[in-house]
């Protein structure tokens, strides 16, 4: 059975709102699934009798396999900013694969399913129907969900991949060494051409390095703006690589549709 434990999300927007809305819960796998899944997530709301309320995200460069009724599906990495409404009462749980490591299970490039949800039945057959059935039969019991989910993976448990094991060490390094800022520093660490490593993160993670490297730039960012302290943007800028605070900026607002500032200052704070 999966562990719980304390999650602090990354790449949600307003973060602190979206514990106060919608109480989330985050779940470690145990035995041979530790090697490919990094962990299930559950989120529950209930906004039966208030107004609907309008969740984003900058999401990871992860595969997700999510049980929601009406909504169930295999998604793939979301290149841009990922909104959701929220409205009514609902319960949603979730699988994220380590970063590389869904190609093994899949057994074809990861980047067809960038930017796309495939229905459960289309994913994996009239199996992957029953398998939504089943949880959303013990919908909201976490640990009796999150069994039937790991039993179905273990079934379809793949042989080790080096590959995936390449991608998911190169990822975990861009993520933790923020002086990795440019995909050729990130290829030379790895000993790989810039090509081989866009076509190993093409093929197993759906995103290229680049996007991996700005994506984690930008979540850094969100975390240190939402911090409520002052915050020193061309420092900052600097930091997470990008050539000056425009640049910054501009990458900024482009993904979250406002700047840094108002970002900072942001009302649900």
């Amino acid at each position: 059975m999966a562990n719980p434990v304390e999650w602090r999300p990354k790449g949600v927007v307003e973060a602190e709102a979206i514990r106060r809305e919608s109480p989330a819960g985050r779940f470690l796998p145990e035995g041979p699934l530790a090697g490919f899944v990094e962990h299930f997530w559950t989120v529950s709301w209930d906004l039966r009798g208030r107004p609907p309320l309008t969740r984003e995200t900058l999401p990871h460069p992860s595969v997700h396999l999510v049980i929601e009724a009406g909504r169930s599906g295999l998604a793939g990495v979301h290149a841009g900013r990922f909104s959701r409404l929220l409205e009514g009462r609902g319960w949603v749980l979730g699988t994220k694969f380590l970063p590389g490591c869904f190609r093994p299970f899949w057994g074809r490039p990861v980047g067809e399913l960038t930017n796309q949800v495939l229905p459960l039945r289309r994913a994996f057959g009239a199996s992957g129907e029953a398998l939504e059935a089943a949880v959303l039969g013990c919908a909201e019991d976490a640990n009796a969900a999150i069994t039937l989910v790991e039993a179905f993976l273990l079934e379809r448990l793949p042989e080790p991949d080096a590959k995936a094991r390449l991608a998911r060490t190169i990822v975990a390094r861009i993520l933790e060494d923020r002086e990795l800022t440019q995909a050729e520093a990130v290829a030379r660490e790895a000993g790989l051409s810039l090509r081989s490593l866009q076509r190993l993160f093409q093929d197993y993670v759906g995103v290229s390095p680049k996007w991996v490297i700005q994506r984690y730039r930008l979540h850094e960012a969100m975390e240190q703006l939402e911090a409520g302290q002052a915050v020193d943007l061309p420092a900052l800028a600097l930091a997470l690589g990008y050539f000056d605070q425009a640049h910054f900026i501009k990458a900024f607002k482009a993904y979250l549709g406002r700047t840094p500032a108002v970002y900072a200052r942001s009302p649900e704070d």
